[in-house]
């Protein structure tokens, strides 16, 4: 039996890298053809002995994550000789210098930023996905195959998760949500950005995934109907006009239709962009932009279009290098559409981001976008800001932020996200510029330094050699770059202090005859109620603590200590101290069979549910543990845990809920809707005569015959709050209604 599968699992191997070599044919040349097979048997040999979770044998991985890399995303040989080898290094004997060796040296520098790091959390790395990140892009400013090969190797790794536990799908899932998938977006991989995101919210919210994909279906047979009748009248003026054109109808990601639905509190049937129509035109680099308008032209002839919803990206590309015409357009039916028109230059740079956009390199407006936002990259890395965690969160502002453009006085313009201040372009600018700017000249009237830019602004920026950095413009910023100056000027300033401090403490010392002493100065620390030696450096330079706190904490002990004896008998007892102060914080093993199961034992686990998503009995939810041990229980669903689950994947703890209907939980809905006479009196009857549920509080206010307000109630578990929305819904007048994370 073993022998057949050998032999099945031999034969599945070789049909795979056939599939590799089909997708890899239109750019290899016959030497490119002999690398490939010398990387897949090495990869193949070194992988031998090794399974993936789900059984099968572990070079399935390497061959599909290739196969992406040349498929999906176009790239060429040396990306598919390092996606085969990728793994080779971090799970074998096989160096970074077997692979320079043998393939020399741009790929096994390529291979070296794929490799994740070892050995991190035994030199107090607060993350080790952070600086593992953080390693990727120091190889990314260098090579952006990097990043796409990770991609690929992360695309690879979602559609493979089912093997896993609940636990590690979770925190492979949420760094896909947090920075995978931005990150694609930052790239212009749109439909791998659009999967990763579908893949990580299946594994996040599997009912509501499976909801939405459900309607999808039952729905598609009517979207057809409909698509096929508003392009009938476009397609006939397209030939007859003689240009050469696509239509493709694109149904939108499970996922960005949950947030409309989210965003909007809106139900699936009433999200009205659940598609969109994609023209795309095969005609010269030169006739593009005329014959892209001339399409729209002939959209709008039929259908009348929605003015606010224009977005011309072909006269101004994205920074990602997207380039497209997007309009929003009434049809006959009543229903708003989406219409994309674009080339298939544009068309294939959409879809493969910048892999495809190097083929077309000389012929873009926007050609050195991405060497622009590699150069950004290396900026940040060379900040002496050590601390990976501050780094992710500053470079995580800037991958899925939408744009503005800004002109300077002289005409030259900026990219910058938007909710961009005056502050952060001067940053953009110069860091001296933003180090010194006292404020701006925003289309030539005076601005502050927060002011928020719009796209089309014209801005100057005034300085002055007396201005330096302070604490809080960091939170007068949005940008990486602008974060990343701020806190190193800030950082270097508070190390000139520290040094001028320690000379005025060693002095106070001397005078005082106490030896400078590590003991002496963690005491000196503890009496001034400060964390660190730092910051009693940084207030003594300050002039905030002098001669007179180090004699009172070093030579009038005796008196300290007496009053420390007349105090005694009035401390509040240990066990007392130790208590948990409020309902949400709990001791497992003090109170069996309650609410919750943590690991795989629950005794003298200390926890609290969070405030942030008040977790309640049927929710699926995750415990997180803190650095000082406490354990936070969220939502799975909850964006704060997708960001710490991303970060701190190796504090997780399963958890789940026991079965117990003794306890309630305080849970929110928010209700908008029509106002009648005698709502309120249906709503309380609702939940207090018909269902039976203790109500903590409601606030209902109207304006203008509609009504908006929340509603605090005590439940059991989901499945109870499920029905109060249920009955809720039922209600005259009541419009849209959600619970409140």
């Amino acid at each position: 039996m073993n022998a057949v599968d050998n032999l099945t699992e031999k034969k599945e191997i070789l049909s795979r890298y056939r599939d590799l070599l089909k997708v890899c044919k239109p750019r290899t040349s016959r030497e490119d053809k002999i690398l490939i097979r010398k990387a897949f048997n090495l990869a193949l040999e070194a992988h031998k002995d090794m399974r993936r979770k789900s059984g099968e044998p572990y070079i399935y991985h390497p061959i599909e994550v290739a196969i992406v890399a040349a498929g999906e995303i176009g790239l060429g040989t040396t990306s598919v000789i390092c996606a085969l080898l990728h793994d080779v290094v971090e799970d074998t004997d096989y160096t970074i210098e077997d692979m320079k060796g043998l393939f020399g040296e741009k790929v096994a520098r390529i291979i070296d930023g794929l490799t994740k790091i070892s050995g991190l959390l035994d030199n107090k790395t607060e993350s080790m996905q952070a600086e593992n990140f953080r390693k990727i892009l120091l190889t990314l400013s260098d090579d952006v195959r990097v990043i796409l090969i990770k991609l690929a190797d992360r695309l690879h790794n979602m559609r493979t998760l089912g093997s896993l536990t609940k636990e590690k799908r979770l925190k492979i899932a949420s760094e896909t949500f947090y920075l995978y998938a931005p990150l694609a977006h930052r790239l212009g991989l749109y439909t791998i950005k659009s999967e990763l995101e579908d893949l990580a919210f299946k594994n996040t919210e599997p009912e509501i995934y499976q909801t939405i994909t459900q309607k999808l279906a039952e729905t598609e047979p009517e979207r057809k109907r409909f698509i096929n009748n508003f392009i009938f009248p476009i397609k006939k003026v397209l030939a007859e006009q003689g240009i050469p054109f696509t239509i493709i109808a694109r149904t939108k990601s499970v996922f960005s239709i949950w947030e409309k639905m989210r965003k909007k509190e809106v139900p699936f049937e009433e999200v009205y962009d659940l598609f969109a129509i994609r023209i795309v035109v095969d005609v010269p680099l030169d006739k593009e932009k005329a014959e892209c308008w001339k399409v729209y032209s002939i959209v709008t002839d039929f259908y009348r279009p929605n003015q606010e919803r224009l977005r011309d990206w072909i006269s101004i590309p994205k920074a990602n290098g997207y380039e497209s015409l997007h309009t929003t357009v009434m049809s006959n039916s009543g229903k708003w559409v989406e219409v994309q028109i674009r080339s298939n230059r544009m068309d294939e740079i959409a879809e493969k981001g910048y892999a495809a956009h190097w083929r077309y390199k000389g012929v873009s407006a926007n050609e050195n976008a991405l060497d622009e936002w590699l150069a950004k990259i290396r900026e940040l890395l060379q900040s002496p800001e050590s601390n990976a965690l501050d780094f992710l969160d500053d470079f995580k502002l800037n991958l899925f932020s939408d744009e503005i453009f800004l002109f300077t006085p002289k005409g030259d313009m900026y990219t910058l996200p938007t909710g961009s201040t005056a502050l952060d372009f001067a940053y953009t600018i110069h860091s001296q510029i933003g180090n010194s700017c006292i404020g701006a000249k925003v289309n030539h009237k005076l601005s502050p330094l927060n002011h928020v830019l719009k796209s089309g602004d014209q801005v100057e920026i005034i300085t002055s050699e007396k201005q330096s950095p302070k604490e809080e413009w960091i939170n007068l910023v949005t940008t990486a770059k602008a974060k990343a100056q701020i806190k190193s000027y800030i950082k270097e300033e508070r190390r000139k202090l520290a040094t001028e401090g320690k000379e005025k403490l060693i002095q106070i010392f001397t005078e005082l005859k106490i030896e400078f002493t590590t003991p002496n100065l963690n005491k000196f620390v503890h009496f001034c109620k400060l964390t660190n030696t730092a910051d009693l450096f940084i207030e003594i330079a300050q002039d905030l603590i002098g001669s007179k706190e180090a004699r009172s904490c070093f030579l009038e002990h005796e008196r300290d200590n007496w009053f420390k004896y007349l105090r005694r008998p009035f401390a509040r007892p240990r066990a007392q101290a130790d208590a948990p102060e409020t309902p949400d914080e709990m001791t497992p093993g003090d109170m069996k069979n309650k609410t919750l199961l943590l690991g795989d034992s629950v005794e003298s686990i200390k926890y609290s549910l969070s405030g942030c998503c008040s977790p309640i009995p049927g929710d699926d939810v995750i415990g997180i543990m803190e650095a000082n041990g406490k354990i936070i229980v969220h939502r799975t669903s909850c964006k704060s845990a997708t960001q710490l689950m991303s970060t701190y994947g190796n504090r997780l703890i399963k958890t789940k809920w026991r079965e117990n209907h003794a306890i309630e939980f305080l849970a929110g809905i928010h209700l908008k809707g029509i106002d009648h006479m005698g709502l309120m009196r249906d709503i309380t009857n609702v939940i207090s005569k018909q269902l039976s549920i203790n109500m903590r509080s409601i606030n209902l206010q109207t304006t203008n015959g509609l009504f908006e307000g929340t509603l605090n109630v005590y439940i059991h578990n989901t499945d109870q709050l499920r029905n109060l929305i249920e009955n809720l819904r039922k209600i005259n007048g009541v419009e849209n209604i959600s619970r409140i994370s």
